[in-house]
């Protein structure tokens, strides 16, 4: 039984296919966050200041309904990974952190990005989990191999 939860949250698929290598370079568990009502392109378009996305990051109480829950309890290693969304973690994430108990867990946040900053992300998220540890969030490239995943793991456990 692994103590080791991979959840990620992904909107494109990048994420997505860097949480998988994860899993696996890590021997962890796999959970998709996925939210109940999807992201559509449109939804997605960061550069139109009334689409979804824009509208849940203006409002740093926006918390989007996700579609199916986990259980976290076995786990004392969770790495929560995204997209970089204006500089930190999407809504979603912090919808996540909200509707579970992760007092005394290691949370290792992990995101993908074409070229944004992930500075406010471990801030923002040991605010809602201040029980928890939070460890500083690494950015990553979607072609990051899975022997490099490995590697980064084994520096931080």
């Amino acid at each position: 039984m692994s103590d080791i939860l991979v959840a990620y949250f992904s909107a494109s698929g990048v994420t997505k296919g860097v949480a998988e290598r994860l899993a696996k370079a890590t021997a962890g568990d796999l959970f998709e966050i996925v939210p109940k009502e999807l992201y559509t392109d449109a939804d997605l378009n960061w550069m139109d200041q009334n689409s979804r996305s824009t509208l849940e990051m203006k409002d740093k109480s926006c918390r989007p309904a996700i579609k199916e829950k986990t259980d976290i309890k076995k786990y004392n290693y969770i790495f929560i990974g995204f997209p970089i969304w204006w500089y930190r973690e999407p809504s979603i994430i912090d919808t996540f952190l909200d509707q579970y108990n992760f007092d005394g867990k290691t949370i290792i946040p992990f995101a993908t990005s074409g070229g944004s900053g992930i500075d406010g992300a471990a801030k923002n998220m040991q605010s809602i989990v201040p029980k928890a540890k939070v460890l500083f969030a690494k950015k990553f490239k979607a072609s990051i191999t899975e022997a490099e995943l490995k590697k980064w793991f084994e520096e931080i456990i």
